[in-house]
């Protein structure tokens, strides 16, 4: 990874660009290929193993040497091509199985939107990570189910977020839900919240913290002080997955679904409509 960043090719020269971080063999074409149509530049796609991958992404995709299993991986990545690409870049991360929607996707290209949202003199996108999971465990072990996803369409709330001297910070909220809420006794504290800035602008000095936010505290809020932005949403079956593979959790979590589990129809209009994505001012 870092030969090939600090000799800046040209692909890093101008974004929208995608980080996607490869922690197994699940979905991995799958999730390209979602990118590419939502009209990323370049994907850089970081694995500790090489991809066989389709050859119609051969020239939109540079695979990476890197280690994503080892604790707050995307930290020393996403930081790393921060560094290597103008300044001013727009920037995405995720991990496979993960699949970035925002508003009216399925017609207006990330940077169409990208656009608007610098207009508004915004450098950062709040997305919420909505979790997925497959409604049949038996069928589908690993809890990733691409034709039949469910999601909770209910669940989800904030809270105000207390910076480190007690105070609430203006304009940031944890939020919460989704599988993390549903069965956070297996979860860690800190890796509740469902908030995560997955689109970002490149900045001098700019880093992302093992929890998610940003060294510049605008970066972290939702929306600017004069009217609500867009935000976005990151479908995921990360921690679906996580649940059925991990040992304090696999026996204890056979059946994902309840009351308020819904399919997932993959459009934006979905996400939208239940007040998990916000379109602000774009139309």
């Amino acid at each position: 990874m870092a030969p090939f960043l600090a000799g800046r090719p040209a692909v890093l020269a101008r974004g929208p660009l995608a980080v996607i971080l490869v922690e197994d063999d699940t979905a991995v074409a799958a999730t390209l290929r979602h990118h590419l149509d939502r009209g990323f530049r370049h994907i850089l796609l970081m694995s500790d193993q090489p991809q066989d991958l389709p050859d119609a992404m051969a020239a939109q995709v540079t695979q990476l040497r890197y280690d994503p299993r080892r604790p707050a991986a995307h930290v020393q990545a996403v930081n790393a091509v921060i560094r290597a690409v103008p300044t001013g870049t727009w920037l995405y991360y995720g991990f496979n199985a993960e699949f970035l929607f925002y508003p009216f996707c399925e017609t207006r290209s990330v940077g169409e939107m990208l656009a608007f949202h610098t207009e508004e003199r915004r450098a950062a996108m709040l997305s919420y990570v909505i979790d997925l999971y497959a409604g049949d465990l038996r069928a589908c072990p690993d809890a990733v189910d691409l034709d039949g996803a469910l999601f909770d369409r209910t669940g989800y709330y904030a809270l105000g977020r207390r910076g480190a001297d007690g105070q609430i910070r203006e304009r940031q909220l944890d939020f919460h839900g989704g599988l993390r809420w549903r069965y956070e006794e297996f979860l860690p504290a800190d890796r509740r919240r469902i908030d995560r800035i997955a689109l970002f602008r490149a900045a001098p000095g700019l880093t992302v913290t093992a929890d998610h936010r940003f060294s510049i505290e605008e970066y972290n809020t939702y929306s600017c002080p004069w009217h609500h932005n867009l935000t976005a949403a990151v479908a995921s079956f990360r921690v679906a997955k996580a649940l059925v593979r991990n040992p304090g959790s696999r026996e204890q979590v056979r059946d994902m679904t309840w009351r308020n589990s819904h399919r997932f129809d993959w459009t934006s209009q979905q996400l939208m409509d239940l007040g998990l994505m916000e379109p602000g001012q774009w139309f």
